[in-house]
């Protein structure tokens, strides 16, 4: 049978020579695979000429030699380019503050999560020589402008920090990720929880007890008493939260001011932000705070009162037979706490002395330091004792603060 040529449905050329019309789809299909290669090689060598040229956008991680990690930074995190940015001018500044290569961490204990991140203890060995520090470390995630003033904070340590009787930084991490600050640690540790240690002791058990007494009150207090003189004459920087919970207690009732953030903000803009100043509890406040007007100097003498009650008493609340938000309305009248058990008359009119309404009126920190020196030898050198257990919950409920 003959094969029949189909008849042709175009006119030219073509049908007229008998040559057959090519089909449009063999001529596309192989140039638009050709191209979708072409496209393909191209985004292949661009990404990796772009990883090539992105070093500072690794994400960096640092352990210590025993394999606890400080932090690390994943997606979203600091990139090393923008920690070099936010460093800036403070580089040359903090230089001297680099930890050294051969200082080692060890055993890192997470404690809680601080304003910047996670906050250990841990064990610093340099050499032969091993010892106890806190470790401030930045968290992953964070801007370029929390890395600024993580910065800043360091400075501020560098700066300020500076007195016997307030925490000192030892070394400031800024080679690798994460950022870290490396603050000295001191034990027993907080002043509060030490004096609650001293609660329901046997008086006739040779313990630490047997070296606090009102004799104790005085050395403590004129500690504290030096690191807010210098804070205020050196730097003109008010403190803002004085109280037991804002002090450290070492060997030998050596003494540590911690507790800086708003003296940190002051330093850092010239103000504290009222949200800020009105987080601490009304009872350490000073009645010119409680009416939202600005910290000053009279205000840290204020509380400062408070805390000589707090140092007495081992601990306890202040007013403990008024609720927080009935304070105002009784000093506001006159009205002042008893003198506590244990506490002789010139303790007592010390405090007097710095709850004095009119800010004006109150001493000043060179002054108090220049009291308690002069007192010390009238002090009582018995144990302070209470039997009284310490109860969290009950205590968080009459301070208005949970410690």
């Amino acid at each position: 049978m003959d094969l029949q040529t189909p008849p042709c449905n175009t006119s030219g050329s073509q049908c007229d020579s008998g040559v057959q019309p090519v089909p449009y789809a063999l001529i596309i299909i192989p140039v638009l695979l050709a191209v979708t290669t072409a496209v393909v090689v191209v985004l292949v060598v661009y990404s990796v000429c772009c990883k090539r040229r992105e070093p500072a956008g690794t994400p960096v991680s640092y352990s210590n030699s025993n394999g606890a990690t400080v932090g690390s930074t994943g997606a979203g995190s600091v990139l090393t380019g923008t920690v070099s940015g936010a460093l800036g001018p403070a580089r040359d500044a903090l230089g001297p503050w680099e930890i050294p290569e051969d200082a080692v961490l060890k055993e890192l204990d997470f404690l809680h999560t601080g304003r910047y991140g996670p906050v250990c203890q841990s064990q610093l060995t340099r050499g032969q020589v091993t010892s106890a520090v806190v470790v401030k470390t930045l968290r992953d995630s964070t801007s370029q402008a929390e890395v600024k003033e993580f910065v800043n904070w360091a400075q501020f340590h560098t700066v300020v920090s500076k007195h016997e009787n307030l925490v000192q930084m030892l070394f400031f991490q800024t080679r690798r990720l994460p950022m870290y600050l490396v603050l000295e640690a001191v034990s027993p540790g907080n002043l509060l929880h030490f004096l609650w240690t001293l609660h329901n002791e046997d008086p006739g058990t040779p313990s630490q007890s047997q070296q606090f007494s009102e004799r104790s009150v005085f050395l403590v207090a004129k500690q504290v008493a030096a690191g807010l003189e210098y804070l205020h004459s050196e730097h003109r920087l008010v403190h803002g939260d004085v109280a037991a919970r804002s002090v450290l207690i070492g060997a030998g009732l050596s003494v540590r001011v911690t507790g800086l953030g708003m003296a940190f903000e002051a330093w850092e803009s010239g103000k504290v932000a009222k949200r800020r100043a009105a987080e601490v509890p009304l009872k350490w406040q000073a009645p010119e705070r409680i009416m939202r007007l600005p910290m000053t100097t009279s205000s840290d003498v204020w509380s400062f009162g408070i805390l000589l009650y707090e140092l007495v008493t081992l601990g306890a609340p202040p007013y403990p037979e008024l609720q927080p938000l009935d304070v105002f309305p009784k000093i506001q009248n006159s009205y002042r706490m008893k003198k506590p058990e244990h506490c002789g008359t010139p303790l007592y009119d010390l405090m007097k002395y710095c709850w004095m309404w009119n800010s004006h009126d109150r001493p000043t920190f060179s002054t108090i330091i220049r009291l308690l020196r002069s007192y010390i030898e009238l002090a009582d050198t018995t144990p302070l004792s209470s039997q009284e257990s310490v109860d969290i919950f009950v205590y968080s409920k009459k301070a208005g603060v949970f410690p």
